[in-house]
């Protein structure tokens, strides 16, 4: 990243707060100090592994964590009191497969070199996020460091992020939407202005891959995204084409591996999954196109499985050309790569990958619900929190954010939702967050609280 965009990127960060704070009424900034105590009184616990919700109970939360859970009352006369009168208390839900920086983005935003612009939005976008009840996501693609540092620091209201920075591609692989007069590219000559914006890195050889994932690692990156074959959003690459060698690809798991963390691959057909299992990848993203024997090798191996429930047209914005002839093979094997992956046990991850649109971005929630096609409303649950949670360890040391997430247990973070009604018996209230999502906690903070007081 060269120093112009450097400099307009420190600029839009001064701003950012602004925006966070005036962009949505309720969600405020929070500073970096300690937050108060809370103690939530009489709720029924999703506790994020179970498919039955607890008797009445109490959870008090200190600092960051939660401190207790007891059916029986709590004394802690320093504690701000909710009354959950008998809602249901459960994780905040975590999004395995996002890009913060883009969902609110048209898509020629990213070629236009206006990282000012992108960070406003994507802080706005950060924000909604959180609203929607997604505490976390794992962003896996995109010039991310600043805001994460900007929501870490209490400056912007939004999830917590593990970022992968840019997206490892190769020159016409995925992701790379350079225009044609962009080409050649010479070895050692100028980046293009995805590259200089640090939303794609490409990598032409095992040493270019090296150099790369290293960049990214250098930045604070939790894992590193790598893509093995085409995809819908770049429309000269067809879903069956390979990318990257299986030696170009172990060359990005070695470096992960020497920062004790993980490459997840991109990746739709057998083929493609395949050569990243053979170098090492510990997550493969979407493979809606996987065979039988494919399906049982990810299970085998104990890869994990990044899949989004795409089922129709209103997943994206319109497409034409090769990016309409993509989607379509997506949408047509959904349904049965789901069913591979309950058949073979494969460890499933949710992600909703929504791109390009605030409008539908709005639709987070919404996507979640449509898994109950294939799991009940508790095993959903359970993968948008304790299992996705899980995925996220796999970075290690590398992890921004040590602790359990993604269940309500004692000396868990207390990221937290109350919702109005049980989700168990209607998952559709997952949906429609601002109605049914009365009160949001992240990190141990009350972000949202609608009871009346």
């Amino acid at each position: 990243m060269d120093g112009s965009v450097r400099s307009r990127l420190r600029i839009a960060c001064l701003f950012i707060v602004a925006l966070a704070g005036a962009w949505l009424p309720g969600a405020v900034a929070a500073p970096a100090q300690t937050p108060p105590a809370v103690l939530f009184r009489n709720v029924r616990i999703f506790d994020g592994t179970g498919g039955a919700l607890s008797p009445p109970s109490n959870v008090l939360v200190r600092g960051k964590t939660i401190a207790r859970i007891s059916t029986a009352p709590i004394a802690a006369e320093d504690a701000s009191v909710i009354d959950g009168g008998g809602r249901v208390l459960m994780p905040g839900l975590i999004d395995a497969h996002w890009h913060a920086m883009f969902a609110g983005l048209s898509p020629a935003d990213p070629m236009a070199n206006d990282l000012g612009y992108a960070s406003l939005v994507g802080a706005a976008q950060a924000t909604a996020t959180l609203m929607r009840g997604f505490t976390t996501v794992r962003d896996l693609g995109g010039p991310v460091f600043a805001l994460k540092r900007a929501i870490d620091e209490g400056l912007v209201v939004g999830p917590r992020i593990y970022p992968s920075g840019a997206m490892i591609t190769t020159s016409g692989g995925h992701g790379d939407l350079r225009p044609l007069t962009d080409l050649p590219r010479m070895p050692g000559g100028p980046l293009s202005v995805l590259e200089r914006t640090g939303i794609i890195g490409i990598a032409d050889s095992q040493q270019e891959v090296r150099m790369r994932a290293r960049e990214q690692l250098m930045q604070g990156a939790a894992q590193i995204k790598m893509m093995g074959s085409g995809g819908v959003s770049s429309p000269r690459t067809p879903l069956d084409m390979a990318t990257f060698t299986v030696p170009e690809l172990r060359a990005g798991v070695e470096m992960a591996d020497n920062w004790n963390t993980y490459v997840t691959v991109h990746a739709y057909t057998p083929r493609t999954i395949q050569r990243a299992i053979e170098a090492g990848a510990k997550c493969i993203e979407h493979a809606h196109l996987m065979d039988d024997a494919t399906a049982k090798l990810m299970a085998d191996k104990g890869v994990w499985l990044s899949i989004q429930p795409f089922t129709g047209d209103d997943d994206s914005i319109p497409l034409t050309g090769q990016s309409r002839i993509n989607q379509l093979q997506v949408i047509a094997g959904t349904d049965h790569a789901y069913a591979l992956a309950k058949q073979y046990k494969i460890r499933t991850a949710f992600g909703s990958d929504l791109l390009f649109s605030a409008i539908l971005a709005q639709r987070q929630g919404a996507m979640l619900t449509r898994l109950t096609r294939w799991y009940t409303p508790a095993e959903t649950l359970k993968m948008a929190t304790a299992d996705n949670a899980d995925l996220l360890a796999l970075s290690g040391p590398r992890n921004p954010y040590p602790g359990k997430l993604g269940v309500v247990a004692e000396g868990a973070l207390a990221d937290l939702l109350l919702v109005d009604g049980n989700p168990l018996e209607n998952i559709a209230l997952i949906a429609d967050p601002e109605k049914s999502l009365p009160v949001i906690m992240k990190d141990g903070r009350v972000f949202k609280n609608a009871l009346p007081h």
